[in-house]
């Protein structure tokens, strides 16, 4: 007997610490934070929601590794929340979560030590918490460093990737630094997204680059596409110059004054239509924002719509509006974007849409296309299939 009960310790043994990371479950994130100060230890927290895919796949092919799961259970408090229910909502908004998946290393304090945001294998994610316990590699140290002028260009890109959603002004400084070191050297994949994702407008420092590197960055997209990319700063500075964040006032006069010195009249109408409708986003105002929404979409049809905006557009009023003239609106933007290029992700909309609006039968239909464009597109439907069997 107790040759069994040691070889059944032993492989108890084997399968507890064999079970990748282990999270703490049905705690509040207050608990969380008195256990991670009692413990001297930092809470790991995955800020994750229900449709993000790096995140599934995060959960089902690097957290339950082994190695991940000795090296995270030793030094960390592990927990999960989604930021999209409960506490989770506020949560977002104190720690300024905006890109998924994002993991914030927080102290018994609540503040954030260190952050990233990406989808890791199991070997970078286990270096990602390494240097959350590292004080030399922490947010703060790398700050420091970086403000007493440190130029070393991967030195750099970490200071790029831990504050690009923390604090992007001092990422786009160091991506101004790094990229400035790059004069003659041509971009990688990874400075394009650099690149991409830290120029806000054309007043950024970073701007110029999008100029001077034309000719290779009409390499990795349509010039066509390059153009777009570069109207879109450009109205974005008109933007940003025209609205006060403080306050949250939009100085339409402004805004029209000086679209008008490069615009025709009826792009300028056409820009201030959407800058209205960014400002009722902002601003959470939902019925002005639908509003204005249907009358600057219309029925989609007009050229200048792609199918993902209006497959953007369709799914926030599937998920926000609740009138009929809305939806039924909605379902026109969502089947024009199918009519452009049909994919997994709009065949969803549609169906969510015909299935909120009680039109069962066409619900049916596109739900079980989506499901098969999902297969072959390799994405993950779930949702798609409980929407299904919802039917059934």
């Amino acid at each position: 007997m107790k040759k069994i009960s040691l070889i059944l310790l032993v492989l108890f043994s084997i399968i507890t610490f064999g079970q990748g990371m282990k999270f703490e479950e049905n705690k509040s994130f207050k608990d969380l934070l008195a256990i991670a100060k009692k413990e001297n230890r930092l809470l790991f927290l995955d800020a994750y929601t229900t449709w993000c895919g790096p995140c599934k796949l995060m959960a089902k092919n690097v957290f339950p590794q082994e190695s991940v799961g000795e090296f995270y259970n030793a030094n960390f408090i592990n927990s999960k929340i989604d930021m999209e229910k409960g506490e989770g909502i506020d949560l977002a908004k104190k720690y300024n979560v905006r890109a998924y998946p994002t993991y914030l290393f927080i102290n018994g304090d609540g503040e954030v030590i260190h952050r990233v945001t990406s989808y890791y294998d199991a070997p970078e994610f286990i270096e990602v918490g390494k240097d959350a316990i590292d004080p030399t590699k922490q947010m703060g140290a790398l700050k420091k460093k970086f403000e007493a002028g440190d130029k070393d260009p991967e030195f750099l890109k970490s200071v790029i990737k831990v504050f690009a959603f923390a604090d992007a002004d001092l990422a786009t400084k160091a991506a101004a630094t790094y990229f400035a070191g790059k004069k003659n050297e041509p971009l990688s994949q990874e400075d394009f997204s650099y690149l991409f994702s830290l120029t806000k407008d054309s007043n950024s420092p970073l701007f110029p680059e999008f100029i001077s590197r034309k000719a290779e960055i009409i390499k990795v997209m349509p010039e066509e596409n390059y153009n777009k990319v570069l109207n879109n700063l450009k109205t974005n500075a008109l933007f940003n110059d025209s609205y006060d964040a403080k306050t949250k006032v939009f100085n339409e006069k402004k805004y029209v004054t000086e679209a008008s010195k490069t615009m025709s009249a009826g792009n300028v109408s056409s820009m201030l239509l959407k800058s209205k409708m960014r400002v009722a986003a902002m601003n959470k105002d939902k019925n002005e924002y639908q509003k204005l929404s249907m009358e600057y979409y219309k029925d989609g049809t007009s050229a200048e719509f792609s199918s993902s905006e209006l497959n953007s557009i369709a799914w926030n009023f599937f998920e926000n509006a609740t009138d009929k003239v809305a939806l039924e609106k909605a379902l026109l933007w969502a089947k024009q974007s199918v009519k452009l290029d049909e994919s997994y992700a709009n065949t969803d909309t549609l169906a969510n849409l015909y299935f909120k609006t009680g039109d069962k039968a066409n619900a049916k239909i596109w739900a079980t296309k989506a499901i098969e464009l999902a297969k072959k597109e390799g994405e993950e439907y779930t949702e798609t299939q409980a929407l299904l069997d919802k039917m059934k």
